[in-house]
């Protein structure tokens, strides 16, 4: 799998790259779904996620007290400090990096990357007309233990999730269907989405994604 991976993040790394190239100063500025960033500091993350060491992630770590989400808001804040252009430039550059955090492995940074479009995209009111296939790998992810680390704050309730845009379904009980990006955002208690949530199931996943503490509003 980690074959065929890497060059799909180095693909989706390079679309939002284009992505960024697009925007003007005021959408740079624009909040994203991550309340820690907007765009500029959503790119800088971004950039980070190709460009750390081990040894930067272990000093973080430290700083942190352990917790993912301080650390990767003390990384991404220095190199926050480039411009727009070189945080593109550093992104295009990097986009073929294998570097990936222990446990999750480059499943981790893929992820990252494709949820992270849509923290950009949905608050900037900008469709993502990308196929849905790309989701596949990260639903099967969100779906494993391995998600535990960095990804899913809390365990998921315990429905069968079915991808309407794509041949994918996982778990067992009630059934709750939304495409593969929406089901993907729901997971991670963003809420934007939610809305396209159905099945029998809806009802136990939007509780749970809006509960203490969701990523997006």
């Amino acid at each position: 799998m980690s074959s065929a991976l890497g060059p799909a993040l180095a693909e989706e790394r390079l679309a939002i790259a284009d992505l960024l190239e697009t925007l003007t100063p005021e959408q740079w500025r624009t909040p994203t779904l991550c309340p820690a960033w907007d765009v500029h500091g959503m790119a800088a993350h971004l950039v980070t996620a190709a460009t750390f060491s081990t040894g930067e992630m272990l000093v973080g770590m430290v700083k942190a007290g352990g917790r993912p989400d301080r650390l990767s808001v003390l990384m991404a804040a220095r190199r926050a400090q480039q411009s727009s252009a070189e945080l593109v430039a550093q992104l295009r550059e990097h986009a073929g990096s294998r570097s990936a955090p222990p446990i999750v492995g480059l499943l981790g940074p893929y992820t990252d990357a494709l949820v992270h479009l849509q923290d950009i995209l949905i608050p900037l009111g900008l469709g993502d007309d990308r196929p849905a296939e790309r989701w596949r790998l990260s639903l099967d992810f969100l779906m494993s233990p391995r998600a535990r680390v960095g990804f899913l704050a809390a365990r998921r309730p315990a429905l069968t999730y079915v991808a309407t845009d794509l041949d994918w379904s996982h778990g067992s009980g009630p059934a709750v269907e939304a495409p593969a990006a929406a089901l993907a955002l729901a997971l991670l208690r963003r809420t934007p989405r939610l809305g396209e949530l159905t099945g029998p199931g809806a009802g136990t996943l939007v509780a749970w994604a809006g509960g203490d503490n969701p990523v997006g509003s």
